[in-house]
């Protein structure tokens, strides 16, 4: 910079210079100089009037080739495009959404202004989305400082250049650092901005960040408002890039959630949610989006259909008197959770998302806890005092939204709010309504703070517990009874036998091998965990007793080695029955230890359903398929004697460990999860919450859908 001496670039070597004669390095030689005073005038002038002679023996340039014309210097938007990732975190998928964010977060500042009522959303089917408010129109006179260039070329050419600095155009926004546009600007292989503004309508088109021609002068006109259309550049993003209709119809609609006194209407190319005239995405081809209460309505959307702690959630707003500051939240608690997790918690500020949290956030979680400790005071329940905040939120769906002026922010896609400004706002802004919610109504405050406690008290329990250890004596009592375990101590190469009924628990317990090889009765059917609360979940005794057994705790908390054993065998009887168990067991292990079955701790044992003998020489069949298969060939023009197994508890010992157990003869069958593959996962999660999850009506659909492929297994 101008500014600085012309020693200070050395700083960056870590070699800052005392003097001008220092800083000039092709003048000196290699060896250390000697202090000016001890020099004789006479022996420096040589030195000082031979630099031709002197400049060939100064070689580090030649030999490492970095030189001052290594230096760039990127101008306008070209840092832009050297490195996307420093501004919008990448150039996937994600970031390519980003640049939407940014054009629809300069229209909502307009609508949360004041100015701005209506925003509109179009996405063509060439792939250019446009976004247009009738807010007050991007200014179009000469700057001041650019001369020649009008307000809106440097607002969509020059970094950091926007009205929301001083505060005097906004008094809060969403864009801070006056990049946003800029950026989708730079970008975008096209951008095209129509400004409504002092009567006219103004226009001005742009390539990746450079001006096509000047600003258009077109007409006169009775609008007012602003519309950006931009194309993300190819370059940049990817041949083949577009934008998502669900992705952006969700965003918009979120948006709409966040400021009540805005309109945003959405449109999309129908084109673009069908393939082959087949629709493809499920998004609507129009939408239009009010949201009169704000969160209070987004948090309705979400926890529809799903039982609360409380008949309302506690929703409300605060503006804070006499300066800028606004908070608006929403939040409900649930046994049931919101399907893989227990709870959410979503935050924004100024109508920026922030997934990362922050200290809004912080204000929410501490104002809820310390207003349950106080009611749980007050009616005098002692267990209060052992509620945290993750107590209070871990099964809660929480939204809060926040308006604070010059909002700090951890990085440019503004992901993490840092102001603590925010914190302090959002307490107080909860705390007294919080106290009136509770105290106005008794008997859902009590329901409510119970509901907690019964949290607190689970997380208090898991952290007594201690892992169970085979090779100690005391920890070996406290596993299941009816657990046959085996009698080694290392790992490596042990499974255990999940069985049916007490029954088969024999057969296989005298089949087994002692040292590798332990069994684990089950009593009939298990809990059906997709459908069942996390209360009734903790209540089970039998998959209490399985956690135990394998030594590990389910959700968050389980770690694969803790893992007791090398293997887990699911072994159920070769029926409807014991297929049915099965499922319930792998949907058991699939939600509250997934890992498990992505590192192929999880199998199937496979035992035969029939026994064919003919003689002294005995096969068994797996099912009917395979039975009819011995018949049309080992047996084939022989009367064999058929034996169909009821169950495992009526095979003998010999039989059971021939067929099943003994690892040199079975067959066994991995259970086994997707990896890396998105679509295969989200296939998974909504087939197993269709055939066990809650809804009986998806059930039925399934079966509607699939019953002519089943004709041949029907067991009736």
């Amino acid at each position: 910079m101008p500014s600085k001496p012309a020693a200070q670039p050395l700083d960056l070597f870590g070699d800052p210079a005392s003097s001008p004669v220092a800083a000039s390095p092709p003048a000196q030689s290699p060896e250390p100089r000697p202090a000016p005073v001890a020099q004789a005038p006479v022996a420096q002038a040589p030195v000082a009037q031979a630099p031709v002679a002197r400049a060939p023996t100064a070689t580090p340039v030649a030999t490492d080739g970095y030189s001052a014309k290594d230096i760039e210097v990127l101008e306008g938007l070209e840092p832009v495009r050297k490195r996307p990732g420093m501004y919008i975190g990448g150039t996937d998928e994600r970031a390519l959404h980003h640049l939407f964010a940014e054009v629809l977060d300069n229209a909502m500042d307009e609508a949360v202004a004041g100015h701005a009522k209506l925003i509109s959303v179009r996405l063509d089917a060439d792939g250019q989305l446009t976004v247009t408010d009738d807010g007050r129109g991007i200014p179009v006179d000469p700057h001041p400082k650019h001369p020649g260039k009008s307000a809106l070329e440097v607002i969509m050419t020059v970094l950091h250049s926007g009205g929301k600095f001083s505060g005097k155009a906004y008094e809060t926004s969403g864009g801070l650092h006056g990049v946003g546009v800029s950026v989708v600007n730079a970008l975008s292989e096209r951008v095209e901005v129509t400004a409504w503004k002092d009567g006219f309508e103004w226009r001005q088109a742009f390539t990746r960040g450079k001006p096509i021609g000047g600003i258009e002068k077109l007409g006169p006109t009775r609008k007012h408002g602003t519309a950006i259309a931009f194309h993300p550049d190819p370059v940049i993003f990817g041949e083949g890039v577009a934008f998502k209709p669900a992705r952006l119809y969700r965003m918009a609609r979120s948006k709409a959630y966040l400021f009540g006194g805005v309109e945003i209407r959405w449109s999309c190319d129908p084109l673009l949610l069908s393939e082959n005239g087949r629709i493809q995405d499920q998004t609507p081809a129009e939408a239009v989006f009010r949201f009169p209460n704000g969160l209070a309505d987004f948090l309705a959307e979400r926890i529809k259909d799903i039982e609360t702690v409380t008949p309302e959630p506690f929703a409300g707003r605060y503006s804070r008197p006499g300066e800028s500051g606004k908070v608006e939240w929403a939040i409900a608690w649930t046994p049931a959770g919101f399907g893989e997790a227990d709870g959410f918690m979503q935050s924004y500020c100024n109508t920026v998302p922030t997934p990362e949290g922050g200290t809004h956030e912080a204000g929410l979680r501490a104002a809820l806890t310390r207003g349950l400790k106080a009611y749980a005071e007050l009616t005098g329940e002692k267990r209060g005092a052992i509620l945290t905040a993750d107590d209070v939120l871990a099964q809660a769906g929480s939204l809060v939204s926040v308006f604070v002026r010059d909002p700090e922010f951890q990085g440019q896609t503004k992901e993490r709010l840092s102001s603590a400004d925010a914190q302090r706002l959002v307490e107080t802004a909860l705390r007294d309504p919080f106290d009136h919610w509770l105290t106005a109504q008794p008997k859902v405050a009590s329901a409510l703070l119970e509901f907690v406690i019964e949290r607190a008290e689970e997380r208090l329990k898991r952290r007594k517990d201690k892992e169970v250890a085979r090779a100690s004596a005391t920890r070996k009592l406290r596993l299941p009874g009816k657990l046959a375990d085996c009698s080694g101590n290392a790992i490596d190469g042990t499974e255990i036998f999940l069985v049916e009924g007490d029954s088969a628990g024999g057969s296989a317990k005298q089949a087994r091998d002692r040292r590798s090889q332990a069994i684990l009765p089950l009593r009939g059917k298990i809990l059906n965990v997709a459908s069942a609360t996390l209360d009734k979940l903790g209540q089970n005794k039998e998959l209490s007793d399985l956690m135990l057994a394998l030594g590990v705790q389910g959700g968050a908390k389980f770690k694969e080695e803790d893992l007791r054993y090398d293997r887990v065998v699911i072994m159920t009887d070769a029926d409807v029955d014991g297929a049915h168990i099965a499922s319930l067991l792998i949907t058991f292990f699939y939600r509250t230890m997934p890992q498990m079955i992505r590192s192929g701790r999880l199998y199937l044992a496979l035992p035969p359903l029939y026994r064919l003998s003919h003689g002294a020489k005995s096969v068994y069949a797996r099912d009917d398929a395979h039975r009819d298969e011995l018949l049309a060939g080992e047996f084939k023009g022989k009367k064999p004697e058929i034996s169909r197994f009821k169950g495992l508890g009526e095979m003998m010992p010999a039989q059971l460990k021939e067929t099943t157990m003994d690892p040199s003869k079975r067959t066994l069958a991995r259970v086994t999860l997707p990896h890396d593959d998105p679509d295969a996962t989200e296939f998974v999660e909504v087939r197993v919450e269709s055939l066990m999850g809650r809804k009986p009506e998806l059930r039925f659909q399934f079966i509607q859908e699939n019953a002519e492929f089943a004709v041949a297994d029907l067991d009736v």
